[in-house]
């Protein structure tokens, strides 16, 4: 831990053990910033057994959402006055109030780090607690510039929003032949061509949608290939919907490319998921542009460019900061499944490791300690300078 004045409180309902991109997010601000200040972490139960190494947790209960929100905000409270932050960061709109509340007892600068779909639900209950807490934020961070768009919305100040995207952990090295391999027969892979989804299946996510209007194209076009889905339904994501793999199953069997679909659950170990990217050709995002429920950025998108890995998506919500056309990948429009099937094609048909240096190069810039710098920076420094 740095000896650092600086005391920072984290307060978050996204941590391991709970799987998902804003889970790694959150983990790695904590150990991030943790480098430059003492940082202390409220978060569900389970969080403390895989925590940063330099960060200590206080537990809540995960379940029901009501019991958390309100023993989050009660343990916020007391751990506040006893650790007397000078910032407290709310890893989520959710909670935004449980941050005020904290820092309002501390006399401590409040900040919450926005998603996207945590600035723009509806609900009459969270518009009216949520929304006026994230407005009284000291400062905003938002992960992408749609995200950004959409706390101005909320009415926050232009001048206390910042952008500050998720990071990437960059590989070492890659992953040798003999893993690839084994990873491919380990999951019956065979020497197919592989399309790679990775990520909760929800309806956001579109993965139902592509296998009926743009697989079967690819499979016309290029019948070796394989759709390899890392992930499941999730059990415990708020305002999310579900596709299961039985309905994405059954519209593949429909279409008659039943046996182009693999699913192989959720994957949690490193290397196991290094190799899963490793041995596709092409990443595909097909996440659906839905009213009140955005894509705030697309980190699954940064992670394949670390390993090499290009993306096809569609240009919605924060994806359009996490997948440089060119570069990394391939963007159109949302919805366009005719264009999705013909950039997945081009980039099958420009072979394996055709843009591994130009993704990888562009993955470089969101590294964890890039990131945390910055986000460290943001915090201490901030709209209202801290003068420490």
């Amino acid at each position: 831990m740095t000896e650092s004045p600086l005391r920072i409180l984290h307060i978050t309902r996204n941590l391991p053990p709970l799987v998902g991109g804003m889970e790694r997010l959150n983990w790695h601000i904590a150990d991030e910033l943790s480098r430059y200040a003492q940082v202390q972490l409220i978060g569900p139960s389970g969080a403390a057994a895989l925590r940063p190494s330099a960060v200590p947790v206080t537990e809540v209960p995960l379940r029901p959402l009501p019991r958390f929100l309100l023993a989050s905000a009660w343990q916020a409270v007391a751990v506040a006055r006893r650790f007397q932050p000078h910032i407290v960061l709310a890893g989520s709109g959710l909670t935004a109030p449980a941050a005020w509340l904290a820092a309002r007892a501390s006399g401590a600068h409040a900040h919450v780090y926005l998603h996207g779909l945590d600035a723009a639900v509806q609900h009459p209950a969270y518009r009216a607690v949520w929304h006026p807490a994230i407005r009284r934020m000291d400062g905003v961070i938002a992960n992408s510039q749609p995200t950004a768009e959409l706390a101005r919305n909320l009415g926050v100040a232009a001048e206390k929003i910042r952008i500050v995207h998720p990071g990437v952990t960059l590989p070492t090295a890659p992953q040798s032949p003999a893993a690839l391999q084994d990873f491919r027969q380990r999951h019956q892979l065979g020497d197919r061509r592989l399309l790679l989804s990775v990520g909760r299946l929800t309806t956001r996510k579109g993965l139902r949608e592509f296998v009926q209007q743009a697989l079967p194209a690819i499979v016309q076009a290029a019948p070796d290939t394989l759709l390899v889905v890392v992930g499941d339904a999730p059990a415990d994501s708020l305002h999310a919907s579900v596709q299961t793999r039985a309905s994405i199953q059954a519209m593949a069997d429909a279409a008659g490319i039943g046996q182009n679909l693999r699913f192989l659950g959720v994957i949690t170990d490193p290397q196991e998921l290094a190799c899963a990217y490793e041995s596709a050709t092409l990443h595909i995002f097909p996440v659906r542009k839905l009213p009140g429920d955005p894509e705030g950025f697309g980190m699954v998108a940064i992670e394949a460019a670390a390993h090499g890995l290009p993306t096809v998506a569609f240009a919605t919500g924060g994806i359009v900061d996490a997948v440089a056309e060119g570069e990394s990948g391939h963007l159109v429009a949302s919805g366009d499944y005719l264009s999705l099937a013909q950039a997945a094609l081009q980039i099958l048909a420009d072979g394996p490791g055709a843009w591994q240096t130009r993704a990888s190069a562009f993955a470089a810039q969101f590294a964890w300690p890039v990131m945390g710098q910055k986000l460290w920076h943001m915090l201490a420094k901030g709209t209202n300078p801290l003068d420490y």
